[in-house]
């Protein structure tokens, strides 16, 4: 029997590869909870997942065959007289769904006889953990991630309700561990920080050698939080101090256009290309060949902001000094001066100073990045972070 199950808005998602490193981490060491997903990601970009993981998974119907699903079980006598009434008193409010979806994971869950389900992100899938926890005898626990408590939305169903009713929260970071006991001390015991894993074995370490360019490499979603406009902003500094570079920056999202005329308002169409989405094998051969890794991450308008990006940990698993911003959780991974150089976020002349400093530098970015290729190691081992997680969490 497996120990728990899974539920996710969308999995496996292009955009979110820490959950899908870490299913696939949980069915290695031999468990295999069942795995459900709100939402089917078939218009993401193609990635390498494993075919036997993706087939495992069970994506929940659309709303005409859901509610159809969940009226034949009422009509069947599977429901108990208070989730019938929970569905009637919610009617078609904000957020109904949710309810239904419940039901639906609720029975396959009862069936199985699994006591426990995990949410990933304080968001959709962790309401609709919520309301199983209501209808069945289902424990829930979910991981919160960034804008999902730094930023999150206002549903009926909000973080305060979904972190008193869950048996346990986890975080990425020390940051986000202290942000979660300091708005919710009631539940403090029940917080708790596990880093985000990686497979360290899959990265090729940065050879460092000497192109007639450095290779600035950047990775992430195309949106504001991302900080990529002053990265480009940057670039046209290093470009006035007579710096020779590339800039890659690899990833998709809706400020793809605003970008592509920045680049080309500064006239760096020959020395920044924005290289679209990649499967994850080519991106780590792309930083093993970069010079240094940057992520100029920066607060968004409502409060959202990163808060462990996984391509940073990526970067220092390949031996990479990092150029970030004081953020959320970047400081635990990116030490100044240890592991890479830190700055102020929207402060692109020290951006480009930090670059320029390791671009010509070549003994002190291989001394950052082995200190970041070491950090990694005793950090970000996925094997180790899922098996913390797996203790914590309850045990059909």
């Amino acid at each position: 029997m497996a120990p728990f199950a899974y539920l996710f808005e969308r999995f496996p998602s292009f955009g979110q590869t820490f959950c899908y490193r870490e299913v696939a981490e949980v069915y290695r060491q031999r468990m295999t909870p069942p795995i459900f997903s709100i939402r089917n990601p078939k218009d993401e970009p193609p990635q390498d997942w494993d075919a036997r993981i993706v087939k495992c998974v069970d994506y929940l119907p659309e709303e005409k065959e859901l509610l159809d699903h969940v009226e034949s079980a009422s009509k069947n006598g599977r429901l108990t007289p208070e989730i019938i009434s929970a569905l009637d008193e919610w009617g078609r409010r904000t957020d109904f769904l949710r309810l239904h979806q419940a039901v639906y994971v609720g029975l396959r869950l009862q069936d199985a006889g699994i006591r426990h389900l995990h949410a990933h992100f304080a968001g959709m899938a962790a309401r609709t953990a919520f309301w199983v926890a209501k209808f069945f005898p289902i424990t829930f626990s979910f991981t919160a991630h960034a804008n999902d408590i730094f930023a999150p939305r206002k549903f009926e169903i909000s973080l305060g309700k979904l972190v008193a009713a869950a048996r346990v929260v986890i975080t990425e970071t020390d940051y986000a561990e202290k942000f979660m006991r300091q708005h919710f001390p009631e539940r403090a015991d029940c917080i708790h920080r596990i880093y985000n894993g990686l497979n360290l074995a899959e990265f090729r370490r940065a050879t460092f050698s000497s192109p007639d360019r450095p290779l600035i490499v950047a990775i992430g979603r195309l949106i504001v939080k991302k900080g990529f406009a002053n990265l480009i902003s940057a670039c046209a500094l290093l470009l006035e101090r007579g710096s020779s570079f590339r800039c890659d920056i690899f990833g998709e999202g809706p400020l793809e256009g605003q970008l592509r005329e920045q680049i080309e308002k500064l006239h760096l169409q020959e020395f920044v290309q924005l290289r679209g989405p990649k499967p994850q094998h080519e991106l780590r051969k792309r930083l093993a060949d970069a010079t240094v890794f940057v992520l100029p991450s920066v607060p968004e308008p409502d409060g959202g902001m990163d808060n462990l990006p996984t391509v940073i940990m990526e970067a220092m698993a390949t031996g990479l000094p990092v150029v970030s911003t004081r953020l959320g959780g970047i400081p635990e991974m990116v030490v100044e001066n240890e592991t890479g150089f830190l700055v102020p976020p929207e402060d692109t002349v020290s951006l480009a100073g930090a670059i320029e400093k390791l671009t010509n530098d070549r003994s002190l970015r291989q001394k950052l990045g082995q200190a970041g290729y070491d950090r990694a190691q005793r950090l970000f081992s996925i094997e180790d972070n899922v098996h913390e997680l797996c203790t914590l969490l309850p045990q059909s």
